[in-house]
């Protein structure tokens, strides 16, 4: 049962100061989606040294190798693929063994296509873990970046 009848506005008389105070929620999601924002703003892709960029899911890991002057997607690489998930087995999602090998598959693919020079864009994600994994396996593999 209500305390009071009718708006907010005719209780307070229209004072603006007199406003309940809301928690603003901000997620983990938002933050990484700004410090992608962030980052993107910084790294660009042209035809001599595109992007690559990284997802990361609860489920999966995906590359893309992408000229933004172009809008084009030059290469990419994911857990989806048949390579990559038949040579690995895994049930909780991917670790940072299933990154390495999305690194080398992406480094190779790369190699073929003739892109040797790429930034790195991590998506907003730290580079720790999974994401460090796949870096530091593409870089093995002859990307520089």
């Amino acid at each position: 049962m209500a305390i009071f009848e009718g708006s907010f506005d005719q209780i307070s008389g229209g004072n603006k100061f007199f406003r309940p105070i809301e928690a603003k929620t901000v997620t983990r999601r938002d933050n990484r989606i700004a410090r992608h924002e962030r980052i993107r703003k910084k790294v660009e892709g042209t035809p001599e040294r595109p992007r690559m960029c990284v997802f990361r899911s609860s489920k999966h890991i995906y590359v893309q190798v992408i000229d933004d002057s172009k809008m084009h997607t030059l290469a990419s690489a994911s857990t989806m693929q048949k390579p990559v998930s038949e040579e690995l087995d895994y049930s909780c999602g991917p670790t940072i063994e299933v990154a390495k090998k999305v690194g080398e598959t992406i480094a190779k693919t790369c190699l073929e296509k003739g892109i040797t020079k790429v930034a790195f864009d991590r998506g907003g994600y730290p580079y720790h873990g999974r994401i460090e994994a796949l870096a530091e396996a593409a870089r093995e593999n002859g990307l520089e970046f």
